[in-house]
C-alpha cells in the first residue's frame, strides 16, 4: 500500500526537501502541499491524504487550527487523515494545544531522513510517535506541577491500571517503542501490545501520544525520568 502524505509548511524550500526524501521512497507518494493552515484543510478534503505532515508555525491559520479542521471535517467523512506535527528543537509552545488537537506525535524539523520516513510509516498505520528529544523538553515544561519528590498516592485516572500497566505507561512517556518496551520489562512485544491497549483503553486515550500527556499531567513521569 503506498502511503499518501500532504506536506504543509510556509517554507518552500523546507516541503521541497521534504518531497525529495519521502518520494524517494517506494511506499510513500506526496499527494500535495500547502503553504498554510486553510489551504491544509481544503488539500486534506480533496486529497485524502493519509498522513498531514503539519507545521505549527504558519501565518494565518497555523496548525493547531488547521489540525482540528481536517481531523473535524474526517469526523463526518469515510477517511481520516492522521497529523504528524513538526517542531523546532525549542518545544514550540503550542505543541501540547496540536496534541490536544488530535495530532498523532510529533517530531523535530531536522529529523534525520531515516526516522523521517520511518515515522510517517508508524502513524500512517495507526500509532503515534513521540521524538524522545522533544520529550525531554515537553517533561521540563510540566515539571514546575509535579508534586515533590517522596510517597504520595496514585494520581485518581491511574487508580485504574495495574502496576505492571503504569511501569509500561512510563515507559510509553519516555518515548520507547514497543519492541524497547519488551526488551526493558523481558517481555514479548505481543504482551506489551496488550499492556498498551490496556492502558489506552482503561484511560480513555485515543493514543500513545495522549497517554505521554496525561504521564506528565499526572506527574507519574518526574523529572530526570528521561535522562
Amino acid at each position: 500500500m503506498t502511503i499518501r502524505v500532504l506536506l504543509v509548511d510556509d517554507q518552500p524550500l523546507l516541503r521541497t526537501g521534504f518531497r525529495l526524501i519521502l518520494e524517494a521512497e517506494p511506499d510513500v507518494t506526496v499527494v500535495g502541499e500547502a503553504g498554510d493552515g486553510a489551504a491544509a484543510a481544503e488539500q486534506a478534503r480533496a486529497l485524502l491524504p493519509d498522513v498531514v505532515l503539519m507545521d505549527i508555525r504558519m501565518p494565518g491559520v497555523d496548525g493547531i487550527e488547521a489540525t482540528r479542521r481536517i481531523l473535524r471535517d474526517a469526523a463526518s467523512a469515510a477517511h481520516t487523515p492522521r497529523v504528524l506535527v513538526l517542531t523546532t528543537f525549542d518545544l514550540d509552545e503550542y505543541i501540547i494545544e496540536a496534541l490536544r488537537a488530535g495530532a498523532s506525535g510529533f517530531l523535530l524539523k531536522d529529523v534525520p531522513p531515516d526516522d523521517l520516513v520511518q515515522a510517517i510509516r508508524v502513524v500512517a498505520a495507526g500509532d503515534a510517535i513521540v521524538a524522545p528529544s522533544v520529550t525531554r523538553r515537553l517533561l521540563d515544561r510540566f515539571a514546575h506541577r509535579l508534586p515533590a519528590a517522596g510517597p504520595r498516592p496514585t494520581p485518581p485516572p491511574l487508580e485504574r491500571l495495574t502496576e505492571r500497566e503504569r511501569e509500561v505507561l512510563r515507559l510509553i512517556a519516555r518515548g520507547m517503542s514497543n519492541a524497547e518496551i519488551a526488551a526493558e520489562l523481558v517481555v514479548s512485544e505481543t504482551t506489551v501490545k496488550t499492556h498498551v491497549g490496556n492502558v489506552l483503553t482503561k484511560l480513555g486515550l485515543r493514543d500513545r501520544v495522549q497517554a505521554v500527556v496525561l504521564a506528565y499531567e499526572t506527574g507519574l513521569v518526574t523529572p530526570g525520568a528521561l535522562s
